[in-house]
Order: C-alpha cells, then structure tokens, then sequence
C-alpha cells in the first residue's frame, strides 16, 4: 500500500518536499485487488449499481426506490445532535438542512457548509447517508454544520450548483442561522466541504466568493478553509489512476463518471472544460482563496486528477494539506462501518481546530 502522505499536523511544505510528497500520492499503479469491505457496504454499492444502465446514465426510478430520505429532526438524537430545514429560495427549491450541538458551548463554534456528492444528478441533504455524515460532523467536529441542497443536473446543468452554493453563503452572510440554535456560532471562521461532486463545487464555491469578498466588500462570513473529500474532477485525458483503478472498487467506474459529466456539463462541453478540468497553470485562484485539506483514497480511480489540483494550488502558493487513506475506496466516508470514515471525521477536526484564530 501507498504511505499515508500527511501527519495530523497542518504544515505547508516547502516547493521541493510538496513536489516528493504529490508524486508519491500519484505513484506508479499496480493492477490492485478489489477492496474488503464489509458486506453491508458491497450490498449498498450493488444497489447502487443496479440504478445505473451499461452506459453510465442513471435509471432514475430505480434510484429513487433505494434513495431513502430522513426528516430533519428537531430533538436531539443519542449524539446530541438536532437539525432543522431553511429555505433560502423556494423559488427554485433552494434549501438547506442545519444540524447543530444541542448544549451550550463556552465559545462560538465554527460553521461548516456541506455540499453532498453524487455526480452532481444524485442525492439530496436528506439522503439518509448524508444525514446521518452530517449527523456525525456536527458531533465530532463540535461545530454547526449546513448541509445544502442544491438543484442537481441535467435538468439544471453548469453553473446551477455553483450558483446555488454561493447564494447559501450570501444568504448566512445576510440572515445568519436560525435564533433557535442552542449554540452561538462564528461566522468568521466557516469552512467549506463536500465529497466527490460536492468537493469539486466546494472548490468552485470557494474561488467565487473569496474572488467576491474583498476589503472593499467587506463580510461577516469569512472562509477559514475548505475540504474536499476525494473531490470529482477530470478532463478527456486517462490518467493512470482511471485506468489501473476503472472498476477496482465498486463505487466508481469510468463509464459512470464521463456519464455525469455528459449530464452536468453544457451541452457539446468536452471534459476539459474548466469546471471539470482544475489543474495546471490556467487554473484561477483569488489571493484570499483558503487553506485546503484534500482527502485521497488510495483505491479511488479520481486520485490522479486530485493530485493534479493539490499540484495547482502549490504552484500557486496555497497551503494545503493532504490526507490519504491507502485502502480507501471513493464513497468510503459515507460508510461507518469502514474504519477510515471515524479517523476522517477526527482529521477534519485536527484541521478545523488548526484554523482557530490566535488570541491577541
């Protein structure tokens, strides 16, 4: 197995080390074996599978049958946890699903805005598997965490994610949480995350509004940094990654993810349109674009092109740390039965209570 390339403490590497430490994310593949996993987690991927046709198009209606939803829930659970659903624009669907800590705390939490995964066309806020993450966020990182839901693709193709994630942040900028929540909250130091198509929107969200937000504009609600979890990104390349990994694991295949693209991307769009393709030197960076934590699965077919955009964000001089899991399929954190979904919860925490603002 790959090594774990990050130590639980943030430390921007010099240009020479951070070079050694993402070529050795990237590797030379060797043909990998399927991954053990439990038997609930390859019952769940098989469902899932069964949802999609031999082209890599969704049959929508299978999905809709497994995709179980859970009711935000106002008392609080065995963790402490509550949740409550804000409307930001029911114009156009446009909401979000609070969980927040149940007791008193002695300081303001952090916020965390969650945008969820699924190829930009699958899965909503209140999918019982992003519940229950969020759910375990909200506990394990002691902070309050807003899950969005925004309007999926091909019915609202490029750029309707993105606008829809950074009109969440105009909106807790404006109107902040609700007055009910049991804990007051820090809205300058609020992180973005999101897993798969949610980290690459947790990538674009965070370029467009620290491009907004400047000492000219100035905002209440400041990006302390963003996590992007195994972030879908890509281009009409194959990296080795695809290749060697296409099929490995059961969660991912390169038919199904050029399918979501097809689907999410303007219509006569090739993958290398920069919503899809972050990586290299065209990619734009705002100077207030935030410290990064990239999460790499060491069996995920999207590592090469994760290694490419730590690259780019180096390049560029962004701090960033990265976390791989060696035997990690790409889904892994959805699961709590696979033990490289705990330790993540308590590596975003390390990095969350990294970006703690100093005492004067």
């Amino acid at each position: 197995s790959p090594p774990r390339l990050a130590t639980s403490k943030f430390k921007p590497l010099s240009r020479g080390s951070a070079c050694s430490a993402v070529q050795a994310m990237a590797g030379t593949e060797d043909a990998r074996p399927p991954p053990a996993l439990p038997w609930t987690v390859r019952l769940q991927f098989a469902a899932l599978s069964l949802a999609h046709r031999p082209d890599g198009s969704v049959r929508r209606f299978l999905f809709s049958l497994g995709d179980l939803h859970a009711a935000a829930r106002p008392r609080p659970d065995a963790s402490g946890v509550r949740s409550a659903d804000v409307t930001v624009d029911a114009s156009r669907g446009l909401w979000a699903r609070v969980f927040s800590p149940s007791s008193a705390a002695d300081a303001p939490v952090p916020v965390v805005v969650y945008f969820h995964g699924g190829g930009f066309v699958l899965f909503s806020a209140a999918s019982r598997p992003y519940d229950a993450f969020c759910r375990r966020l909200c506990h394990g990182l002691g902070a309050v965490v807003v899950s969005v839901n925004y309007r999926l693709a091909p019915k609202h193709r490029f750029p309707a994610a993105y606008d829809d994630g950074v009109d969440v942040l105009r909106y807790l900028d404006t109107n902040g949480l609700p007055a009910d929540l049991a804990v007051p909250v820090d809205l300058s130091r609020c992180f973005l995350a999101g897993d798969s198509a949610g980290g690459n929107i947790t990538h674009h969200v965070a370029q467009r509004w620290s491009a907004m937000t400047t000492t000219a504009s100035p905002s209440s609600l400041r990006l302390a940094g963003v996590v992007l979890i195994q972030p879908f990104f890509g281009g009409e390349e194959r990296t080795e990654a695809e290749v060697t990994l296409d099929k490995v694991g059961p969660s991912l295949s390169m038919v199904v993810t050029d399918a979501y693209w097809r689907e999410f991307l303007p219509e006569g769009a090739t993958r290398d349109h920069p919503a899809a393709r972050v990586c290299g030197e065209r990619v734009e960076l705002a100077e207030a674009f935030p410290p990064a934590m990239v999460v790499v699965g060491g069996l995920d077919l999207l590592k090469g092109w994760q290694t490419r955009y730590v690259e780019a964000l180096r390049g560029k001089g962004k701090p960033v740390k990265v976390v791989e899991y060696p035997d990690a399929i790409h889904g892994f954190h959805a699961f709590p039965e696979i033990a490289d979904s705990g330790k993540l919860v308590g590596d975003i925490k390390l990095f969350v209570d990294e970006r703690r603002p100093t005492k004067s």
